[in-house]
């Protein structure tokens, strides 16, 4: 899977909680850059509850789970996240223990944008970093509405 593949898979997800950046195919090609591939298999933790790390992820093939432990019997389960979704945005704007865990339900390739090359991509490309960075505040901002509303700690 190339970058082409993840724009499309980002761009077609079609979900509340969906990240929206306004880029033009050439600013997507630059954000591109700054991410690195990884694959995972069926049963990996890619975020771990409790963990320091100033890393966003975005899926681009696979599922994945989003769960808490310690909730309430039926309340674990947050959500299920399918290609192009995005997870662990709020180390984009802390440096907050993560509030739940993330594993792979099925064999993944997942995209890392960590914060160094984050700051680089600030740096270099601001008008490109600007608009992750409010398409990543959207989706923390609906997704801590919803989890909310259904009454799951924010940790």
């Amino acid at each position: 899977m190339d970058s082409t593949e993840l724009i499309q898979a980002i761009q077609t997800l079609n979900t509340e909680d969906s990240f929206r950046p306004r880029l033009d195919p050439q600013q997507w090609r630059t954000f591109c850059q700054y991410l690195t591939r990884h694959e995972l298999r069926s049963g990996d933790l890619l975020v771990k509850q409790g963990d320091r790390d100033r890393t966003v992820y975005f899926l681009g093939q696979g599922s994945l789970q989003v769960f808490v432990t310690g909730a309430a019997p039926g309340a674990s389960r947050i959500a299920i996240l399918r290609p192009g979704a995005m997870c662990g945005e709020p180390g984009l704007f802390s440096d907050g223990q993560r509030t739940a865990n993330v594993e792979a339900m099925t064999p993944c390739v997942i995209y890392a944008l960590r914060l160094p090359r984050f700051e680089e991509l600030c740096a270099r490309v601001p008008v490109v970093a600007v608009e992750v960075l409010k398409a990543a505040g959207a989706v923390m901002a609906i997704r801590m509405r919803a989890n909310m509303s259904r009454q799951i700690p924010a940790a």
